[in-house]
């Protein structure tokens, strides 16, 4: 890693902390490759990536499908020949419905993407990461602990991915696996949040995200992204199975000392 440009694959990478997190590594000129299912959108986050250093693969796909999970791995290998960490970020909160009305196929999709996508890739992605002591990082949630009204396969899918990580980091010494909770985070999906909760959600709780946006208390997305991304690279093997807080100093710190301020 000292010598060798490392090469990270990002799901969700179109918008939001994904695409912050490739930002970050490509300010240090790491190679990354963009999974999300807009091309649009993908592209200009590769552009961004290779204008602060780095080098960008967009791959335009559905993580809910193990054939293009697999087919990520595949490319990357092709263009960059290695493979030192994978971030598990693609995520989606819908349906946001109560749990005796909603739709399965939406829970199921929801499930799909946000917990089967990351098993999915990280299944593909393990040969190669053994051969570099590799690290996974998947974005969770707090909602991985405390049940949200109306977001019943979110949180569900959510505490899966925690512990699926878990069980990762014991079955995988070589690598490590680390679930994050990047806080309340000002992005589309708390957008979709203020949009459709009133709809379902008890009213006190819908009304306290209006707040958090009236109130500015919404953490940016490069904040998170950077822990993130300083876990991708440079995480201790100590922390392998935890659960930690984007803002937790051991990671804050560091990560802040490695890509500064500021991301351009």
């Amino acid at each position: 890693m000292d010598h060798v440009s490392p090469t990270v694959i990002v799901t969700g990478a179109s918008q939001g902390i994904g695409a912050d997190v490739a930002r970050w590594l490509g300010k240090i000129g790491a190679s990354v490759t963009l999974v999300a299912r807009s091309a649009d959108d993908l592209a200009v986050v590769a552009e961004d990536v290779e204008q602060l250093g780095g080098s960008a693969l967009a791959f335009s796909a559905d993580i809910a499908g193990q054939r293009a999970c697999r087919r990520a791995v595949q490319e990357t290998l092709k263009r960059f020949g290695r493979l030192d960490g994978l971030v598990n970020n693609a995520g989606i909160i819908e349906p946001i419905v109560p749990i005796a009305k909603t739709d399965p196929y939406a829970w199921s999709y929801n499930i799909e993407v946000n917990l089967f996508g990351a098993f999915y890739i990280t299944q593909a992605a393990i040969p190669e990461l053994r051969k570099t002591a590799g690290r996974v990082i998947s974005v969770s949630s707090g909602a991985a602990l405390n049940p949200v009204e109306s977001w019943g396969a979110y949180c569900v899918a959510k505490a899966g991915l925690t512990h699926f990580t878990r069980v990762l980091a014991a079955e995988e010494k070589e690598l490590t696996a680390i679930s994050v909770r990047p806080g309340v985070v000002d992005t589309e999906m708390q957008e979709l949040i203020r949009c459709e909760g009133p709809k379902s959600m008890p009213e006190e709780r819908a009304a306290y995200f209006q707040r958090l946006k009236d109130e500015n208390k919404l953490e940016p997305p490069h904040v998170p992204a950077r822990a993130i991304a300083w876990l991708a690279l440079r995480a201790p093997r100590s922390l392998s199975g935890e659960f930690v807080n984007y803002d937790d100093p051991r990671i804050a710190e560091p990560a802040l000392s490695l890509f500064g301020d500021r991301i351009g």
